[in-house]
């Protein structure tokens, strides 16, 4: 297979600092668009062939600094699948329930069934970021959890057929500045603005050292996505997850025997 031409070839290990967050230099919202449009057209397509075949289903997995566009992403990249397939979840600080249990024991219960695509707008790793950048768990703790996680998503592969897709939106430290200060001036953007994103922001080179070894670590690898064009973050989400379908020679699923 050639390699896309407007896709980075990236090695490991990766090195978050050698990674852009603009598309190449010679492509253009112009080239990409209607590409980008048929390819979430063909991405529902073949979803209602996944939905009713129900041999697999798919984990999609986005993590980001605050305003790296995980919202919008889903919005643009599943716009033409059934609504009723996607489901979306956030993880957020853990209730008193989910503290008595270990730490995956909630990420389980929103992993998507065969025929279903769920979706993690951050995610289980969560909890070797945020907790790692403010001390509240020790490296020893943080190792052991990133080999729980592998461990977790191997499980979700062989036992369930689960399709992972893990997405790291890779944004600028002065695109990320532009978006939390429209988030303050904009109407329409207003309600995700969180005074909170910008005390962690104070943090950014800790959470690029933690990212760092996310990705390093990793059993299954992340697809890293620059993220300071919008178009351009779409486009390879969106290859992304129609390149691996595609591969799958699905088809829908003949009347039950016997009718």
């Amino acid at each position: 297979m050639s390699k896309d031409p407007y896709l980075y070839q990236f090695e490991y290990p990766i090195r978050i600092a050698d990674c852009p967050t603009d598309p190449p230099k010679d492509v253009h919202e112009k080239d990409l668009e209607d590409i980008t449009k048929d390819l979430a057209k063909e991405l529902g397509k073949l979803n209602n062939v996944f939905m009713a075949e129900k041999k697999h289903s798919i984990l999609v997995v986005l993590q980001g600094m605050d305003a790296s566009g995980k919202d919008g992403a889903v919005e643009n990249v599943f716009h033409y699948c059934t609504p009723a397939n996607i489901r979306t979840y956030s993880f957020k600080k853990p209730t008193e329930v989910e503290f008595a249990h270990d730490f995956l024991w909630r990420v389980h219960q929103q992993c998507p069934a065969k025929g279903e695509i769920g979706v993690f707008i951050r995610s289980h790793y969560e909890d070797v970021l945020i907790q790692r950048v403010h001390g509240w768990i020790d490296e020893k703790r943080v190792k052991d959890r990133m080999d729980a996680i592998n461990a977790f998503e191997r499980l979700l592969e062989f036992d369930n057929n689960t399709l992972i897709f893990k997405f790291f939106l890779n944004i600028s430290y002065e695109q990320q500045e532009i978006e939390l200060k429209q988030r303050e001036a904009e109407r329409d953007k207003m309600w995700k603005h969180n005074p909170g994103d910008w005390k962690e922001r104070e943090r950014w080179s800790d959470y690029m050292r933690c990212y760092e070894d996310v990705l390093n670590n990793s059993a299954i690898p992340w697809t890293i996505v620059p993220v300071d064009k919008r178009w351009y973050r779409d486009y390879v989400i969106t290859k992304t997850i129609v390149d691996k379908l595609s591969t799958l020679s699905m088809e829908y699923p003949g009347l039950p025997k016997g009718l």
